[in-house]
């Protein structure tokens, strides 16, 4: 099928304080949240300015995947809408279709399968066409939890944190990966608890460890419902009990050290590692490492080149096309790829 244009989806997030109340508007519209929720959750992004910096890195992703894609000769045009702030999805393709573009493969910021990682995108994606009128046909490229590329971006950025340790201390680093946790309901639905695992086990050999475990952060929603576990803060407790010192923290659940990294992991998970006397190093998230980038640009020849597909690992090749039931919505609803704000919105 011939395309002529490549569109990156993601989350979006706010870029100044002025942004922050509009943008939780948007996340939590027609979820009846009442506005003291909203101040308090706005509190932590005053951590940061004001500003996610997720859009900033979809900007350098941007930017990344032009030049690869001109280096592998082709001539196609990269733009990027977000779900929740903008560019919204529905002005990005307004500006395509002005643009002559008439069939585009979209990019989701998303390596897994579960409702809110992939499902929801593409719901996302119709609703914002039916919005539009004569907008692009847009087809999404496959899940790339277990590409090879992924793989060894993932596990370069776990060696290159492993530095921070000291030789001696590197003798009893334990790896711990971390992901969105999703009511089990949603869970039940999906695979994302089966790749999490198989990313998680690839990772870990790739970078030279015998083991990784996985714990889960951002939890949202009452207690009384079951969540993927262990947090991660209850993880750390229990790497402490066992005598754990240090620690090496990958967030393979994401791609971008966007907000939900950077509070979950770098300020709580980091405030309880000093209180319990361990040495706790977080590994940056794929972002535009370089054979990240390449990875995007195998998906993409995938489909306009028919170029080989590529899986490590023993879970296989996840197809073009999601089937018509897969992944559904379950109850409760939460995004795990959407950002610390709907997940402290529903904690408060």
């Amino acid at each position: 099928m011939s395309y002529d244009a490549i569109i990156v989806v993601s989350f979006g997030g706010p870029e100044a304080r002025q942004d922050v109340l509009p943008f939780l508007e948007n996340v939590t519209r027609g979820r009846n949240v009442p506005r003291e929720r909203l101040l308090e959750v706005a509190r932590h992004y005053n951590h940061f300015g004001g500003k996610s910096p997720i859009n900033e890195q979809c900007r350098s992703l941007v930017a990344a995947l032009e030049t690869e894609l001109a280096l592998r000769g082709h001539k196609l045009p990269v733009y990027w809408g977000n779900r929740n702030w903008h560019p919204l999805l529905a002005d990005t393709l307004r500006k395509m279709r002005d643009d002559g573009v008439k069939r585009a493969l979209a990019f989701v910021t998303s390596a897994y399968s579960s409702y809110s990682g992939c499902r929801q995108y593409r719901e996302n994606i119709e609703a914002a066409r039916r919005e539009v009128e004569g907008a692009p046909a847009i087809d999404k490229l496959r899940l790339f939890y277990n590409h090879p590329r992924f793989i060894e971006a993932a596990a370069e950025r776990v060696s290159e944190a492993l530095g921070a340790f000291s030789l001696e201390q590197r003798k009893g680093v334990r790896l711990a990966a971390t992901a969105h946790s999703i009511p089990l309901s949603m869970a039940e639905t999906s695979d994302y608890e089966m790749q999490l695992r198989e990313t998680t086990r690839l990772v870990a050999a790739a970078a030279g460890f015998a083991e990784c475990e996985l714990a889960f952060q951002s939890r949202s929603g009452p207690p009384s419902q079951p969540w993927l576990g262990p947090d991660i803060l209850e993880h750390l407790r229990a790497l402490h009990a066992r005598e754990v010192s240090s620690v090496l923290l990958t967030p393979l659940g994401f791609v971008s050290d966007h907000l939900e990294v950077l509070y979950d992991l770098d300020i709580e998970a980091a405030e309880l590692a000093a209180d319990l006397g361990m040495k706790l190093v977080r590994a940056q998230t794929v972002g535009t490492h370089p054979e990240f980038i390449r990875m995007i640009g195998e998906l993409i020849e995938e489909r306009i080149a028919d170029a080989p597909r590529r899986a490590a690992g023993s879970l296989g090749i996840s197809p073009d096309v999601c089937a018509a039931d897969c992944c559904p919505r379950g109850r409760p609803v939460c995004t795990p790829h959407a950002s610390a704000a709907q997940g402290a919105l529903q904690r408060l």
